[in-house]
């Protein structure tokens, strides 16, 4: 394997977008955003990054090629730990979350949401505790929730990198603002519907009228297939059937020629965040809703995959004191069905949003994933009078 010298980006979450997003592409939404279209639209919702990108070709199990890292969602900021309401659903369960046995049970999500691959949610999971006893949080016991994705197409994910520096670097590289997207974080080494997939975001602000409330969404986008997949209601991946993800040649290997192929496998991790006043069975209602994003753009939560989803609310803080009667507010569940459908606008073009925002990327044994073309994108909108183009 050739080496490249170990590159470690801590993208916070106030790094400025390099790349355009979905809607810059001109691509049809529903619904309204919030002013940065991100999670962190929800008011104290802070997220970061750490991202480990280092050497090429072929593959050497505890050296590299690595393509993965750590990303980090505080739903009160890093400086508050006051536990929110909270609840999870799973769509297809091939894949973790640690924490959830204690959410469905208290209701309660104390600490960070951390994302990361399928094989260091061991190491971070611990180095929350860590951190979380560095910084002067005072618990008898922590079980922080922990979610993962595959990497292992473009990653040594046997190899180990993620270490406990890498996740205390997510951490405190959560800020509010903009939101690193792509290959940053948990999502370096994703793939997303055969594209190159990763870290996305997006968010939704319902009118006045309907309450106000803000639902903020990330994704890490690692499942899908390519034939199915559909943005706006157009059949983009039968639109651009190529640019599969392919073994190039390696030199000094018996590998020649390039392979590429179309797999239906992987998982999506999806954090959702509101303002609303909802309590933990309702939470568990919004994240169901998620489901319903994932399969407007064709995703079908296959067999191989992972599709495990957990929603939070920022109101009523406090209500985990121990000590006392608390009293709570919460929004009658007449009134919830905007937040559902502002759930699965954001879910999509979150979605949509890692995949614009992804680069194309080398990694093991030259397996290279390559970007979702902006320029044919555009033009398979047009094609079926989608494409939403700049106002004059």
């Amino acid at each position: 394997m050739r080496f490249l010298p170990a590159l470690l980006l801590i993208a916070s979450s106030v790094q400025a977008q390099s790349r355009p997003r979905a809607r810059d592409l001109g691509v049809p939404f529903d619904g309204t955003p919030g002013p940065l279209n991100a999670i962190t639209d929800v008011a104290g919702v802070t997220a970061g990054h750490s991202t480990i990108i280092a050497g090429q070709g072929k593959l050497v199990v505890g050296q590299g090629p690595v393509r993965t890292g750590v990303t980090a969602i505080f739903p009160r900021g890093a400086a508050n730990g006051d536990p929110v309401f909270g609840g999870w659903f799973t769509l297809n369960g091939n894949g973790e979350m640690t924490g959830t046995t204690w959410l469905e049970e208290s209701g309660f999500l104390a600490g960070p949401v951390m994302i990361t691959n399928t094989h260091s949610v061991g190491v971070v999971r611990d180095a929350v505790i860590e951190w979380l006893v560095r910084k002067g949080f005072q618990f008898d016991w922590s079980l922080p929730i922990v979610a993962e994705t595959w990497d292992g197409s473009l990653n040594d994910i046997n190899g180990f990198h993620v270490t406990k520096q890498h996740a205390f670097a997510a951490l405190d590289s959560a800020r509010g603002g903009p939101v690193a997207e792509g290959n940053v974080g948990g999502g370096t080494g994703m793939i997303c519907n055969a594209f190159k997939g990763g870290i996305g975001t997006a968010s939704r602000r319902l009118p006045t009228d309907r309450g106000g409330y803000t639902v903020g969404v990330l994704v890490q986008c690692n499942y899908g297939s390519r034939a199915r997949l559909s943005i706006a209601g157009v059949p983009v991946g039968q639109e651009i059937p190529d640019l599969l993800p392919c073994y190039d040649s390696l030199p000094g290997t018996a590998r020649t020629g390039r392979r590429c192929a179309d797999a239906d496998k992987g998982s999506i991790i999806i954090v959702i965040a509101t303002d609303a006043p909802l309590l933990p069975h309702q939470l568990k209602r919004i994240a169901k809703r998620a489901a319903l994003g994932v399969g407007r753009l064709g995703g079908t939560g296959g067999n191989p995959s992972g599709d495990i989803f957990v929603a939070f609310s920022t109101a009523n803080p406090g209500a985990a004191k121990p000590d006392a009667n608390v009293t709570v507010t919460m929004l009658p569940n007449e009134r919830i069905s905007p937040l559902f459908e502002a759930t699965i606008q954001a879910t999509e073009e979150a979605i949509v949003n890692a995949m614009v925002a992804a680069e194309t990327m080398t990694g093991i044994n030259g397996m290279r994933v390559y970007a979702l073309p902006h320029d044919r994108l555009r033009a398979a909108l047009r094609k079926y009078n989608r494409l939403v183009e700049p106002r004059q």
